[in-house]
């Protein structure tokens, strides 16, 4: 993993995500290394580094403080690009930092995050006014998180951090994204019950997204059994994330959870 400490000249940028105003990045790059992430399209990065990296934006709480105390109020969403609980985290606290200066300002911040190490900001989580964490969790066998998120924290510890942060009063969502194309219709009702049960308030689902060279990537790094499967469910049955997206919101009005596709 290379790491490089470098300067940023911006914090916030304006988004074009749904209820987002504004999306703020720690970091560019991101440890977790997913196989089928979107972000090397979007910020021009070679996919075969994707993982290899990790940019330290150190100075960027320094920026967010000047410029909250100009911009427009709006929702800020941590992170858009990368994981701003990634392993690296624990180590420079940026995100912790950036939660600190929002904190003074009461800007409204959506977290989202595949790793439970956004329990240890807690404290500063409680005292913002509109605040929403939201895990990632596209599967429930880890067994293949463990192909496709191949540095990313296990499952069960992510849904330990849904109830630890719901037993705190915070505001928690699951986003269900990408589902994994393996899931089979018949667990979606299993999947809604383990998120309400672990204190989930709304449910996000969203769909794998073939950007260029992901499913080339997908087929480089997935056994062939996954593979078949994945092309059968992707290139021919069309109605498969339909399908899947029904069965989702009939179970989420069964257990009365918001339901809400993505993008």
């Amino acid at each position: 993993m290379i790491v490089r400490e470098v300067y940023c000249r911006t914090a916030l940028s304006k988004s074009d995500l749904p209820d987002l105003d504004y999306s703020l990045n720690p970091y560019r790059g991101c440890e977790h290394g997913c196989i089928y992430c979107y972000v090397p399209n979007v910020l021009s990065i070679p996919r075969e580094e994707w993982g290899s990296f990790v940019d330290i934006r150190r100075n960027i709480p320094t920026i967010l403080s000047k410029e909250l105390r100009r911009k427009k109020k709006g929702v800020i969403g941590i992170s858009t690009v990368t994981d701003p609980y990634q392993p690296l985290e624990e180590k420079y606290r940026l995100t912790r930092l950036c939660l600190e200066q929002i904190c003074k300002y009461d800007f409204p911040v959506d977290i989202q995050t595949k790793s439970d190490l956004v329990l240890r900001d807690i404290d500063i989580i409680k005292r913002i006014e509109d605040v929403e964490v939201g895990l990632t969790i596209p599967t429930l066998r880890d067994d293949e998180r463990k192909i496709l998120e191949p540095r990313a924290k296990p499952i069960e510890k992510r849904l330990d951090a849904i109830g630890r942060l719901s037993k705190e009063g915070i505001k928690t969502y699951v986003f269900v994204g990408p589902l994994y194309p393996t899931t089979e219709i018949e667990e979606v009702k299993d999947m809604v019950e383990v998120f309400k049960d672990a204190g989930a308030n709304i449910i996000i689902f969203d769909t794998l997204h073939l950007k260029r060279g992901v499913w080339e990537n997908l087929q480089r790094n997935l056994p062939r059994d996954m593979i078949r499967v994945y092309r059968y469910r992707l290139f021919e049955n069309k109605s498969y994330y339909e399908n899947i997206s029904k069965e989702f919101e009939r179970w989420c009005e069964y257990y009365k959870i918001k339901f809400e596709k993505a993008f």
